[in-house]
């Protein structure tokens, strides 16, 4: 049987596609430093940074998927991310295992207009240099013909199992969930796309079991138009039958906040992905394998019922 490995698993993708994954039968293998699992998968502990430990745990796989999640700082990034990226290439190319990464968009930086696979790479912040650099270091080892990869991009996430990192949840859903005012980054104007989890899954799934789809980037689907933070607060609040009470939080607050918080002071380089409009095409994907991403309305609803039964 195929085995399907998540390097870096317990985090919102990670999660998402166990869930697509079991739901097919599959033979899941879930890669962890904590020896994270879920009922019905294996698990297995192992550190990234460590070549051994990364071979190790790919053996037998016919597919690897890198969603590993870091501490938000940049330092982390610099020093972790391009060895975790080294170790999973040749730890797929040693089993002859099929890599997919799960990727961001940070190595874009500031764009006017859509980004689409072949937007290039202007990053305008330190982590997105780094992300810049794992992007290339895996699409070079594409080129080469050396591994058999692709690179799924997502926007910004928001969704069943996004939590811990997903803005929307911890600003907008957790907020209004606990009787608070929501919130929002900069400006609630701004057009911004935003990658449904679930959707997510199913389009790696898709990409799996695609022989041809390797050894591109894909963007994942994610519903267009975007959608202005009021719009986004004022469908959440609507289903939980509340007032659509929100606070901008402006720029200087958010430096402010950052000299007591390091995750909040991390945060503020990226402040430009809500300043402006960050519109996110994934038409390539959608026509590809005649996918429709689901609405905004429909995900909000849904990602609030996951939240209640939890």
């Amino acid at each position: 049987m195929t085995v399907y490995s998540i390097l870096g698993a317990g985090g919102s993708i990670g999660n998402a596609l166990v869930k697509e994954l079991t739901e097919q039968g599959k033979k899941v293998r879930l890669v962890s430093r904590s020896g994270f699992t879920i009922p019905g998968t294996q698990s297995v502990c192992a550190d990234l940074s460590n070549l051994s430990e990364t071979i190790d745990a790919v053996k037998g796989s016919s597919i690897v998927f890198l969603c590993a999640g870091l501490p938000y700082n940049h330092k982390v990034w610099e020093k972790s991310w391009p060895r975790i990226m080294y170790h999973s290439i040749e730890a797929c190319k040693r089993t002859s295992a099929r890599l997919i990464f799960f990727d961001n968009v940070y190595m874009y930086g500031q764009v006017n207009g859509k980004m689409t696979e072949k937007t290039p790479y202007y990053p305008c912040s330190k982590k997105g240099e780094v992300r810049a650099e794992v992007a290339r270091i895996l699409c070079n080892e594409m080129k080469a013909g050396v591994i058999r990869a692709s690179i799924a991009r997502a926007a910004d996430l928001y969704g069943p199992h996004a939590t811990k990192n997903s803005l929307p949840y911890l600003m907008v859903f957790k907020k209004l969930l606990q009787g608070k005012q929501a919130q929002w980054l900069v400006n609630a104007n701004t057009i911004h796309t935003f990658s449904y989890t679930t959707d997510c899954a199913k389009a790696m799934m898709l990409l799996a079991k695609t022989e041809s789809s390797f050894n591109q980037v894909w963007h994942l689907p994610s519903c267009n138009p975007g959608i202005s933070g009021e719009a986004f607060i004022e469908m959440a609040a609507k289903e939980l039958s509340l007032k659509p009470n929100f606070k901008v939080l402006k720029k200087w607050m958010i430096a402010f906040g950052g000299i007591f918080d390091t995750t909040i002071r991390e945060s503020y380089e990226m402040l430009y992905q809500n300043e402006y409009d960050y519109e996110f095409d994934s038409s390539k994907f959608e026509k590809h394998f005649t996918f429709e991403p689901t609405s905004y309305s429909l995900g909000i609803a849904e990602t609030i019922n996951f939240l209640k039964s939890g």
